[in-house]
């Protein structure tokens, strides 16, 4: 598997460890039916597949935020919610990088 895939893919330790976070509901709508899959920075762009970039999303939630017009306002909600989980998230941390030292 070539590294950059790897670093992107999700674990399933990852996502155990994700949806026990997020109290297994999507945490824009809050409801029952989230998975934990969705890249906060997304894998084209080099999005690591650690929790700290992985939420759990419905997949009403999880398309208007790979797709829909409120992707930036999304995306703000998100990063605030990470940001309380995580108070040093970056989005350069979330990013996989050739020979960079990876996050524990």
């Amino acid at each position: 598997m070539h590294k950059m895939t790897k670093a992107t893919s999700i674990p399933k330790s990852v996502k155990e460890i994700v949806y026990e976070r997020d109290g297994g509901r999507c945490i824009l709508c809050r409801r029952n039916n989230g998975e934990p899959v969705a890249h906060v920075i997304r894998r084209s762009q080099g999005g690591r597949g650690i929790e700290q970039n992985i939420v759990t999303l419905c997949p009403s939630c999880h398309r208007a935020f790979d797709e829909g017009p409120q992707r930036t306002a999304l995306y703000a909600c998100i990063v605030g919610y990470l940001k309380t989980k995580y108070p040093g998230w970056t989005r350069e941390n979330m990013i996989y990088r050739k020979n960079r030292e990876e996050l524990k």
